[in-house]
Formats: C-alpha cells, structure tokens, sequence
C-alpha cells in the first residue's frame, strides 16, 4: 500500500493549519477559480464552506464530480483520495476538521 499524501504537504500553499493537538487538526483551505490541487489524501473529516463555489473533484479510481457548494454547506467526509480543481468564478474557502480519534 502507497504511503498516504497529506494535503498540507502536497499543496502548502492552499492549507493553513489554524490548530493542531493531540485530538484533532482545524486547517483552513483556500484555492483561487482555475486552481488545481494533485492527488492526495485525508482522514475522515468535516468540511464547511464558507462561501459559494464550483468544486471538481476526481477520485483515486478516476470517477469525476462536480459540485456546487454555497456558504454554510457542511458535510462528513470518509478517508478520501482525490485531485481538485476550482471550476468556479469564486475562491473554494472552507474549513477542514480532521479529528485525531
């Protein structure tokens, strides 16, 4: 099995690590229309939106998706392994929580 690609490490540029403790890890991710963020992954987390976007996301078996999120849209998230692109005219901005048990 392939290490696994931490987000932050991949593209550092698009993550800030707001917290990060023993019990969980809060990153603030922002990526400008037209961004693409490579292949990685994450542990199960939550993801809120802060504002309105177009997210497209390809999965690690190829499966594509397009998905319009608007400010406030939070979800639950398993362990995931895509690639993103902003499809938008808008930044995605959203808070990702990766607990840590």
């Amino acid at each position: 099995m392939p290490a696994l690609q931490d987000a932050v490490k991949v593209s550092p540029q698009l993550y800030k690590v707001r917290l990060e403790n023993d019990r969980v890890r809060v990153l603030e991710y922002r990526m400008a229309p037209g961004g693409i963020e490579p292949r990685h992954d994450h542990p199960p987390y939550v993801v809120y939106f802060l504002g309105d976007a177009l997210v497209r996301s390809t999965a690690a078996d190829g499966t594509k998706a397009e998905t319009k999120v608007t400010r406030g849209d939070v979800g639950w998230r398993d362990n995931t392994t895509h690639a993103i692109e902003n499809a938008g005219t808008t930044d995605i901005h959203a808070l990702i929580i990766e607990p840590k048990r």
